[in-house]
């Protein structure tokens, strides 16, 4: 039997115990909650951003600080706040706000985005918050035989909307994809500065932004007409199509609170000095 030495003896019996210490040394793992998952990350200090393209009077634009305000970014705001979440409004061009979505630059649009099936199928909706239809206005120094939507098709009238938007789409297929009597702007305000200085005889957009415009230049000859034709649209707050956390339910929780609180109808009142319309609280 071969014998072992004092030394030997130490340095088995030190590296045994750095052995044990190594195996019965680490942290215990953080309990799970009771449904098995881990722990939700704290959302508390979160700030979400809302891109919103501010061009669009009364529903969001810009005051004379370059402060974003109108009746979404109000509605918005309060939605936040009852939903006790922190957003900060970012003023965004409308031509790619919503791959901003996609990109991480916005957590929220809120820039009066009409709700349709095109546009679930690439991004989650919140309830919807406003109702709205198209309007058209038209400059009667031009367009004074214009009595309907469908009198635009007939070749002799020149159209401004906004490029992407629900107006632009009716009037594409009114008059086709590929019409050049559509002219196509960046903003809303541009194409109904057009009209108001005689390069097109009509616009076409959302009724609240278009009677908003014509109420502001009252020496202008414009006149407006909502044809029957026209469908009920719906705004919603728009998210990340998929978003794995509970923003989109923060926001519809809010929003519902504000609605049966009162606060939205007193936003409503304030810009538009009506109470709102039953149909704000319509789902899409």
């Amino acid at each position: 039997m071969q014998m072992i030495s004092k030394t030997s003896f130490s340095l088995c019996t030190i590296a045994a115990a750095l052995l044990l210490s190594a195996c019965g040394g680490k942290e215990p793992a953080a309990p799970a909650n009771s449904a098995g998952a881990a722990p939700a990350a704290d959302t508390s200090n979160v700030v979400y951003t809302v891109g919103s393209d501010a061009t669009y009077a009364p529903f969001e634009y810009q005051d004379d600080k370059g402060q974003v305000i109108g009746f979404s970014q109000e509605v918005i705001q309060a939605v936040a706040d009852k939903a006790g979440i922190k957003i900060q409004i970012v003023n965004k061009p409308w031509e790619g706000i919503f791959e901003t979505l996609n990109t991480g630059d916005s957590d929220i649009v809120s820039s009066s985005v009409t709700i349709t099936e095109e546009r679930k199928a690439q991004m989650d909706f919140s309830e919807p918050y406003f109702e709205a239809t198209q309007m058209i206005a038209i400059n009667d120094n031009k367009g004074a035989d214009i009595k309907s939507f469908a009198d635009l098709k007939n070749g002799k009238h020149l159209v401004s909307v906004q490029t992407g938007t629900t107006g632009d789409i009716v009037s594409q297929k009114l008059m086709g994809a590929d019409s050049k009597q559509i002219k196509r702007f960046e903003s809303m305000p541009l194409a109904l500065k057009e009209l108001l200085a005689g390069g097109v005889d009509a616009s076409v957009g959302d009724n609240g932004v278009v009677q908003n415009f014509v109420t502001n230049n009252p020496g202008a000859k414009l006149r407006t007409l909502v044809d029957p034709t026209f469908e009920k649209e719906y705004y919603g707050f728009a998210v990340k199509k998929g978003r794995s956390d509970d923003l989109l339910n923060k926001i519809n929780t809010g929003l519902a609170g504000i609605k049966s609180d009162g606060t939205y109808d007193k936003i409503y009142a304030k810009w538009f000095a009506t109470a709102a319309a039953p149909a704000a609280s319509a789902t899409n």
